[in-house]
């Protein structure tokens, strides 16, 4: 499932963020490449755990736990403190498959990529080129949505960016492990719950209500880690 969830960050926190970002300290995008990604890799990335990278991945982290389509798309049950990266001057990103593994930095804690996530923090209107190819078996899906919106996809997806040619292209990306780690368990489960929300909304004291509600949480309960 490729999912554009808007607005996860208001103009007044993406503004902030940009502000905060602009101050912060750049290094080479490979220090967190793994050995087939470094290939294929070329942009700037704040160093995991600079202050600026901890106050905007706190501030990213509060809003998707206040964000209901993330939570229903995701089911998240581990997030990796979100990273940041920027792409200037014919950088870019080839074909590549986000590591199926991720160490936390500075805690003993692993977690398995189900769902990757970009939120982009510059306006297409700033940079040109940069768009987000996913390719899955329906084809080459191109990404590129206005600041402070997030696209959520399979970590498995092959995917790359394309050079960016006038601007800079900054955004936040991290990595989800899903309580539910199977993509189409996850879809279902989503299309599920949008299904019970129209339900709830358009007849809220029909008993197919109850019915679907019961459902979807017997399906989560079987599927589910914890």
């Amino acid at each position: 499932m490729l999912l554009r969830i808007p607005q996860v960050l208001n103009p007044q926190q993406v503004a902030h963020a940009r502000q905060v970002l602009d101050k912060a300290e750049w290094v080479d995008g490979k220090v967190t490449a793994g050995f087939q990604s470094a290939k294929a890799k070329n942009n700037a990335q704040v160093p995991e755990g600079h202050p600026a990278a901890v106050e905007l991945g706190d501030l990213i982290l509060g809003a998707l736990e206040r964000n209901p389509l993330f939570i229903s798309a995701a089911l998240p049950l581990k997030v990796f403190p979100p990273l940041f990266n920027r792409y200037a001057g014919g950088q870019a990103f080839g074909n590549h498959v986000d590591n199926a593994i991720r160490q936390v930095p500075n805690r003993p804690q692993r977690i398995r990529t189900d769902l990757s996530a970009t939120l982009f923090l510059a306006g297409p209107e700033e940079y040109d080129g940069g768009e987000l190819i996913v390719d899955d078996a329906y084809g080459a899906h191109s990404v590129k949505l206005p600041a402070g919106d997030m696209v959520l996809y399979p970590s498995g997806s092959l995917h790359r960016v394309t050079p960016v040619t006038r601007g800079a292209r900054v955004a936040s990306f991290f990595w989800i492990q899903s309580m539910v780690r199977d993509d189409g368990q996850r879809t279902l489960l989503f299309d599920l719950d949008n299904a019970i929300r129209q339900v709830g909304t358009e007849l809220p004291n029909h008993t197919a209500f109850v019915e679907l509600t019961s459902v979807y949480h017997n399906l989560l309960r079987r599927w589910a880690d914890s």
